[in-house]
């Protein structure tokens, strides 16, 4: 708390933020505002409601703070900046961005809300940094939807991949250190996308399909990606590591089409190239477009590919661990903010898991163990240092509170229900 709480302009908001905070972090199953309410010792949601909706406080900033200290903690100029996108299931229509649309959380299109992050990924740690909702343009275009969300007036349309693009630019206007950035397929055959990063000056690594048409002969043919790999003879792989696994290495075979995608700005002065990555039990094809501002060697472009999956490992555990997925939010600000809140818990956890690798001897080889996981790190935290309120009276309390609201609530749909069907009755 200390790197932001002076984002508050008074002490109530402050003091329900580090409980919201403590909450996420504790070993709730369900992590609403209701429960980490009770969780704090409050005898009404009112407060965490209040922080989410009403209270004076500027996410962004928060945001930022938090941004610093991921920067402070795990900077490396060698970093890796990694976009990736990840769904929430949704029911209704009124949640801000909601509507039917492909998510990679269910596999298909479904009802759901979108939210595009950025990761950091440094020598000593890594963790999420940014976030921005997506909003269609079937919302965009619907400013009266918009307005009954809390969108801002000034926010208009704009694709994920410029979204992406965005919070990049951000993260290297504040100096956050970063040599390279990574995504997925989505991202990656966005040449707007591209060409948002090779301005910055920032090498990247970034999956493609394998449809996508890669530029050959000073862009005068153009190749699928595919096509281009099954034309490579057998010397053209070689087996390197993509990094550790838990099991260990994870070998793969790699080709490297050196400085042969010159579609892009011929004054950039970079190289352009097409790594391709080949599964050693499966033969399945993976496919990357890659630019360096300076000569690179392939070890390097195959570690950036291979840290690429350090995002997923965040959604995993900002999702298991400090309950990312589950607002229960309505409006842009309170996503917002919600969101932000769960990357503080997300830093507390990468921070606690990078401090004690770093002081144990060998990375804890010599003495038997494993580093330090965030997964432990949330446990011990809630063995030592995380006291929910536990007393009889305040449980009972919260009981009855739970089960007159659900009364209540009941009551009003079945009031609404009969009154809608006494209209159609009555209609002529």
């Amino acid at each position: 708390m200390g790197c932001f709480a002076g984002r508050f302009g008074r002490v109530e908001p402050r003091r329900a933020a580090a409980a919201f905070v403590t909450g996420l972090l504790s070993d709730l199953e369900v992590k609403t505002c209701w429960q980490l309410a009770e969780h704090a010792g409050h005898a009404r949601p009112d407060a965490m409601q209040r922080l989410l909706y009403r209270a004076v406080w500027d996410a962004d900033a928060v945001r930022d703070d938090l941004r610093q200290l991921i920067a402070d903690r795990f900077g490396d100029p060698d970093a890796v900046l990694v976009v990736d996108e990840t769904g929430d299931l949704k029911k209704g229509t009124h949640s801000v961005g909601v509507q039917r649309q492909y998510t990679g959380t269910a596999g298909r299109i479904e009802n759901s809300q979108v939210g595009v992050f950025l990761g950091y990924a440094g020598r000593d740690g890594h963790t999420l940094i940014d976030r921005r909702v997506y909003l269609p343009a079937l919302w965009t275009d619907d400013r009266q939807r918009c307005q009954a969300a809390g969108v801002p007036d000034e926010i208009e349309f704009a694709t994920r991949s410029e979204l992406a693009a965005d919070m990049v630019t951000a993260a290297l206007d504040a100096g956050v250190p970063a040599g390279w950035a990574a995504a997925d397929e989505a991202y990656g055959n966005s040449a707007a996308f591209r060409n948002r990063l090779r301005e910055h000056g920032l090498g990247y690594v970034l999956a493609v399909s394998r449809s996508h048409l890669i530029p050959l002969d000073g862009g005068k043919v153009k190749v699928r990606a595919d096509r281009a790999a099954a034309e490579l003879p057998a010397s053209a792989w070689q087996r390197r590591s993509a990094g550790a696994g838990s099991k260990g290495p994870r070998y793969y075979d790699w080709a490297w089409l050196d400085d042969v995608c010159t579609d892009a700005d011929p004054d950039d002065a970079g190289r352009h190239s097409l790594l391709i990555r080949r599964n050693t039990t499966t033969g399945e094809l993976a496919f990357y477009r890659c630019w360096t501002p300076r000569p690179a060697t392939l070890a390097q472009l195959v570690r950036v590919a291979g840290i690429r999956w350090t995002v997923e490992e965040s959604f995993q555990t900002a999702k298991g661990q400090v309950g990312l997925d589950q607002h229960q939010v309505r409006r842009w600000d309170s996503w917002h903010r919600f969101t932000t809140l769960a990357l503080a818990a997300l830093a507390v956890l990468a921070i606690c898991a990078a401090d004690a690798a770093t002081s144990t001897t060998d990375n804890g080889e010599n003495i038997g163990l494993i580093n330090l996981t965030v997964n432990e790190a949330r446990r011990l935290l809630n063995i030592f240092i995380v006291r929910p309120v536990s007393d009889l009276a305040h449980r009972l309390h919260w009981s009855g509170w739970r089960r007159q609201h659900q009364a209540r609530a009941r009551a009003r749909a079945r009031r609404s229900h009969y009154t809608r069907r006494l209209n159609l009755e009555l209609r002529p």
